[in-house]
């Protein structure tokens, strides 16, 4: 007899079966695109990247500046900036491939040429990108990793890796609802004496108009829809030697986000 128990036990497996098979679906699409790139460590290590310094030459075609969005998700960012600026580049990275699929698809499919997409860790940027390659950075609603300055997409050790492929004095742009990654990031700009050209704890109700940040990813409509207000930072990334820690201690969110089977 098939008790409710286990009638939710194989339900259960039903639509993790279902979810693992259309993750597979989508990473056998994806690797018929021409925008999609993955590349394993151990791969790197044996070869360089092969579009490493070449971005604008052999895949875009063109001198355009090249732009870069940190832990994409579904690439609505990256798409989206794509089509308010065809005469720059972007590119998506994240290590989650079957969100990925998403903007990757749109873009193929709508035939947006100055968009690709990368699927590696953010760790790894360096390997794919040579210095001066990149005119700015996009870092849109991030995990603050409260309890990990090193893994804080704003932390120095990145800041050390994003000065070294983006042009000097390249663009950093940071969305968030994280109060805490906010007042950190801030914090950090301040210590290391960078420039700010534009910020705000309240981007909606700020005077700043522009097409760009109209633009809502999944979790800025989520956070929106939760009434939290976004965080909007902008500053220059320098060349140089010594990146230094705030030391300062910023009070913890006091929210959590829903969890990735939400998504």
């Amino acid at each position: 007899m098939l008790t409710n128990t286990n009638f939710v036990t194989l339900l259960l497996k039903y639509k993790e079966y279902s979810m693992a098979k259309n993750k597979l679906t989508k990473f056998a699409e994806m690797a018929t695109y021409k925008n999609v790139f993955e590349y394993t460590f151990q791969k790197l290590q044996d070869n360089v990247f092969p579009l490493k310094g070449k971005w604008g030459k052999e895949f875009f075609k063109n001198d355009n500046p090249i732009v870069l969005e940190l832990g994409c998700g579904k690439g609505e960012y990256t798409v989206g900036l794509a089509r308010v600026y065809p005469n720059k580049n972007f590119i998506g990275i994240d290590i989650k491939g079957a969100r990925m699929w998403s903007g990757a698809t749109d873009a193929t499919v709508n035939k947006l040429d100055n968009v690709a997409f990368v699927r590696t860790h953010i760790e790894m940027i360096e390997h794919f990108f040579a210095p001066n390659e990149v005119s700015e950075i996009w870092i849109t609603f991030p995990d603050p990793q409260m309890k990990k300055v090193n893994k804080r997409l704003t932390s120095c050790r990145f800041m050390k890796k994003y000065s070294v492929i983006l042009k000097d004095k390249g663009m950093i742009h940071l969305k968030t609802d994280s109060n805490f990654l906010y007042r950190y990031t801030k914090a950090m700009v301040e210590e290391n004496q960078l420039e700010v050209l534009f910020e705000t704890d309240d981007l909606y109700q700020s005077k700043i108009e522009s097409e760009v940040l109209s633009i809502q990813t999944f979790y800025e409509k989520q956070w929106l829809g939760r009434g939290l207000n976004i965080k909007y930072l902008k500053f220059n990334c320098p060349k140089k030697g010594e990146w230094i820690e705030p030391k300062v201690e910023i009070e913890y969110d006091e929210y959590r986000s829903f969890g990735r089977n939400r998504i």
